[in-house]
């Protein structure tokens, strides 16, 4: 050290303060490298080391992210796998600064100009600041990440997709104050091809009556001839299932989520289809997660009344195209029934949803995670395990590439009164099969040979729904043209 001290004292006043600036940068660039070329180089080993093991890490993930995207992304995102990445980038954010700590020592600053040394001190500490605050802000980005995954996501059992799809119940609900308990106000299957992440929307109304559950069901045994009873008038409809199941958990021993499990089990018996999970939206909420993503833009082919029913109409969310639309004027753009069906807010909540997920792009999710998050965690609830989220994650990045095609079961076609499920379950293998055959023909395209499209499921409920006598004749389209109410 004395050598070293009287040969600093040899060199320059400028040659001091370029290499003292020097050995700082270089601990920016290669942490290490400062304490390899002029300090403990037993310490700068070990600094190459870690640097080294994280860019083979790093390496590793990118590799596996381009050969198995889902499974990555499954990796990254499990609560345990957070934790030891925000622990570790607490321990570089200390370890990173102790090195800029040391090379400034190095430097030698007692033996610069004052100029010099005050310049060399104030570099120091804003790298330091820079760099360590850096990590240190990774690190709360990845808790708030493993705090969302913890809070929305549980540790549910994986569900199998059936004939190559995952259908995924949608359901949009109201709770509060002047509610008697939760009604789902809205329900939506997305039915997700398992290889291209094609999605076809079914939409179920809510005043849907009579509606069946799957044979050995506690519900089918409790409603055998589907859910009605003597004198139930709007109590015995679809939006109420999940009300009666959390009224009557008997029935659901053990289950902590029985309105959703019921709900779900009608769901399936209607469509015809294996429901893999729910996702429950609390629409009050909705206003926030919408705000956290920017909102979102249509076209709006009709004006939409803000307010209505019991409360007075406080304006109108006005036709137009490109209406960008913020949290609070898309969720009354969702939910509004004043001078308009029932139908018609089930198809502009479609757009809703096909806005989000055609719009919401990863830089998006990325630079506002953090409002994101906590809006997430109090609006949405769901059976979707957390290592399924890299497997929906996947899927959603190969949809934003493909259209989205829907069915609602909805007059004149449907009788919503005395539906014909029959019809339901026909209508909804139709338009699965239809968006099967564009993926087909696409492989073709490519020259590349595919299986004939997969068959969708038709089990029927534990008894047969009878036709209605007054069944329209007038058909609906399979693919809903929203083109006069919305387009996202």
């Amino acid at each position: 050290m004395p050598q070293e001290k009287a040969d600093l004292r040899n060199l320059s006043e400028p040659v001091r303060f370029k290499r003292a600036l020097a050995l700082l940068l270089m601990t920016l660039v290669l942490p290490g490298s400062a304490q390899i070329v002029a300090g403990s180089k037993r310490a700068g080993r070990w600094a190459w080391r870690v640097v080294a093991g994280i860019l083979a890490i790093v390496v590793f993930l990118v590799v596996l992210g381009l050969i198995w995207r889902s499974g990555t992304i499954n990796l990254l995102a499990r609560p345990g796998t957070l934790r030891v990445v925000q622990v570790l980038l607490i321990l570089l954010a200390i370890g990173w600064a102790a090195l800029f700590v040391d090379a400034y020592r190095i430097a030698q600053p007692m033996m610069l100009e004052r100029n010099h040394r005050l310049a060399t001190s104030i570099l120091d500490a804003v790298l330091v600041f820079v760099v360590a605050g850096a990590l240190i802000w990774a690190s709360s980005f990845v808790n708030t990440q493993r705090d969302f995954v913890a809070s929305v996501f549980g540790n549910g059992q994986k569900s199998k997709a059936e004939h190559g799809r995952y259908n995924v119940l949608l359901m949009g609900g109201d709770s509060g104050a002047d509610r008697i308990g939760t009604r789902p106000d809205s329900m939506t299957v997305a039915s997700i091809d398992a290889d291209t992440g094609r999605t076809v929307l079914i939409g179920l109304p809510r005043n849907l009556a009579k509606v069946p559950f799957p044979a050995g069901t506690a519900m089918a045994k409790q409603f055998p001839n589907g859910f009605v009873w003597k004198g139930c008038e709007a109590q015995c409809l679809l939006n109420a299932v999940y009300t009666y199941a959390a009224e009557h958990k008997n029935l659901f021993p053990g289950n902590p989520n029985p309105g959703e499990t019921a709900t779900t089990q009608a769901v399936s018996a209607v469509t015809g289809l294996k429901i893999n999970y729910f996702v429950l939206i609390d629409l009050a909420g909705f206003r926030d997660l919408l705000n956290a993503v920017g909102g979102i833009t249509l076209d709006i082919g009709k004006r939409v009344p803000i307010g209505g029913g019991t409360s007075p109409i406080k304006g109108y969310i006005e036709a137009g195209k490109n209406q960008h639309l913020d949290g609070y004027h898309a969720l009354w753009f969702a939910r509004s029934r004043a001078e308009s069906s029932d139908y018609e807010r089930m198809t502009r909540q479609k757009c809703v949803m096909s806005a989000m997920l055609n719009q919401l792009s990863p830089q998006t999710v990325l630079t506002k995670f953090q409002g994101i998050a906590a809006a997430s965690k109090q609006v949405v609830k769901t059976s979707i395990p957390a290592g399924e989220l890299g497997t929906f994650t996947d899927l959603a990045l190969d949809a934003k590439k493909l259209p989205v095609s829907s069915f609602s079961a909805v007059p004149p076609l449907i009788h919503t009164g005395n539906p014909d499920f029959d019809l339901i379950r026909t209508k909804v293998a139709q338009a699965i099969q239809k968006s099967e055959a564009l993926d087909k023909a696409a492989s073709e395209g490519d020259g590349k040979t595919t299986d004939t499209p997969k068959t969708t499921s038709t089990k029927k409920p534990s008894t047969p729904a009878k036709k209605p006598t007054n069944s329209p004749t007038k058909p609906a389209n399979d693919v809903d043209d929203v083109a006069s109410i919305c387009k996202a």
